[in-house]
């Protein structure tokens, strides 16, 4: 095994302008086959998904810094059912990809071999290029009644044959060095020998070759990968050795050694995500798995397409390779989350008039009516309404004890005892309903987190309050000193709480 990929640290280089077919540097929140209809034509170079997987079972999902978690469900009951919502989007894929792209699927065992038939019956079988297996991790119980499952899939199609692809080199490792163990003496150093014979039929390269002594070399089945020319010179260069029945080719290790070696389709280079780069979802892909796909496969200002985009790994690596980039969610939080990636990591500026100048980034289709936000599931809800004041989110959805955010004041000073989110002494509690009508005892269970926490402020988000929650409130003031900011989603949505912020 070679050393660990890692993402380019080299000055990241700039994509020259955006592009004049479909808008890019854009993330767009919603169900991506929607948005994939919107899309013209092959208009895109490069697609990576990595949809969720169809595995029947819960994850704890966490969201960034901020480590919101999570569960969910997984949402399709069988294969099939998996396979029936992701066809329609891999048609719409296939759709906008390039004649030149190429389209990578990152899948696991429990559906793979299903969606590798579906994607055959899409692109057609001769567009399939490989199978690359990547190993994550080589971590495990000490013993399984089965093999350990440490890999994924990605499975590589293209639109066409002319597809842009770009080898991916390495050094050659001390156990590849040691192959060179022949060594003629003449200065040039050890070498290797491979054979001659094409891997594929070649008519025109079946020939008898006669070499310089005279001895006749009958063409092998499928012929040899060289011309009779080509052929002649290398014997002249003492490239050949002539073994009994076959003849085979000298390659030196000073040779190899400039240009390194072809990674296969078996990537074992690559860790899980670890360190600083960790969010904490665990699905996370690493960022030099993305670029190592994104590097192969398309050149500088080509666009990158990522229609379940996550955490936004597959955006973070293609600005910082200098490609355009289009990004689709169905999740406001993840989004949200992406957003920031690109502003934290990338010193990316999310603002429509530098995007329109073409620089920057825009966030599109976020909920924004009360009806929408009404549909959305109550984490999701939750997190933007505590996005919408400022806020953290809180690190859990389970056992929060009342808490599903913090708004931290400018003024905070640091605990002696450092921990997640428990670094900043002042802080205002937030509290989230997805309710029509907040009633009294919401706003008592509310009261008893802001004596518990110790608490002058907090502030509730609903859609709306009872006339028994409100007086409540006033109440508590009048007994405790404390205040509870009731806000409506109203409030919210017409940007009218700067004076309750305060």
């Amino acid at each position: 095994m070679g050393k660990k990929a890692k993402p380019s640290s080299k000055k990241k280089p700039k994509a020259s302008k955006p592009s004049s077919l479909v808008d890019t540097r854009v993330i767009y929140c919603g169900d991506n086959l929607d948005q994939l209809k919107k899309l013209p034509d092959n208009c895109v170079d490069l697609i990576y998904i990595d949809p969720p997987f169809n595995s029947n079972r819960n994850y704890e999902v966490f969201w960034g810094e901020t480590r919101e978690k999570r569960s969910f469900e997984d949402r399709h009951a069988s294969t099939q059912a998996y396979i029936d919502f992701m066809r329609p989007r891999c048609v719409e894929l296939h759709r906008v990809l390039k004649k030149t792209g190429s389209f990578y699927y990152h899948c696991d065992w429990h559906a793979s071999h299903y969606v590798k038939v579906m994607l055959d019956q899409i692109f057609g079988e001769n567009q399939f290029q490989n199978e690359i297996i990547w190993q994550r991790t080589t971590a495990g119980k000490p013993i399984y009644r089965n093999l350990p499952k440490n890999a994924d899939s990605i499975l590589w199609f293209t639109k066409s044959n002319q597809y842009i692809f770009t080898p991916i080199m390495q050094p050659l490792t001390e156990d590849d060095k040691a192959t060179f163990a022949s060594d003629d003496g003449d200065g040039r150093g050890p070498y290797n020998t491979q054979p001659i014979i094409n891997p594929g039929d070649r008519p025109n390269l079946k020939y008898t070759y006669t070499d310089l002594k005279g001895r006749k070399w009958p063409s092998p089945k499928t012929g040899w990968r060289f011309s009779e020319e080509r052929m002649r010179q290398a014997e002249s260069e003492n490239r050949l050795v002539f073994g009994q029945k076959t003849i085979r080719e000298k390659y030196y290790l000073s040779e190899r050694e400039a240009k390194g070696k072809q990674l296969s389709n078996i990537w074992t280079d690559i860790p899980i995500v670890s360190g600083e780069e960790k969010l904490g979802y665990p699905t996370q892909k690493p960022l030099a798995l993305l670029d190592r796909i994104i590097k192969a496969s398309s050149n500088e200002n080509d666009i990158v397409l990522d229609a379940f985009c996550g955490c936004g790994t597959a955006l973070v690596a293609a600005e910082n390779l200098g490609r355009q980039w289009i990004g689709i969610d169905v999740s406001p939080t993840a989004c949200k989350v992406m957003a920031k990636r690109l502003r934290d990591v990338c010193k990316m500026r999310q603002d429509e008039a530098l995007w329109r100048a073409g620089r920057g980034f825009i966030v599109r289709d976020l909920p924004w009516t009360k009806e929408k936000l009404r549909e959305i599931p109550p984490f999701e809800f939750e997190n933007w309404a505590v996005y919408s004041l400022g806020g953290i989110p809180n690190k859990t959805k389970v056992g929060d004890m009342g808490i599903d955010g913090r708004i931290f004041l400018v003024s905070a000073t640091p605990k002696k005892k450092e921990g997640h989110l428990d670094f900043m002494d002042d802080w205002y509690p937030i509290q989230v309903k997805q309710k029509d009508k907040v009633g009294r005892p919401d706003i008592d269970a509310f009261e008893a987190v802001m004596m518990r926490e110790d608490r002058r402020k907090g502030f509730f988000v609903s859609f709306g309050y009872s006339a028994d929650a409100t007086r409540e409130i006033g109440a508590f003031f009048k007994r405790t000193g404390k205040t509870i900011i009731a806000l409506t989603v109203k409030e919210i949505l017409d940007e009218q709480i700067a004076m309750k912020l305060a």
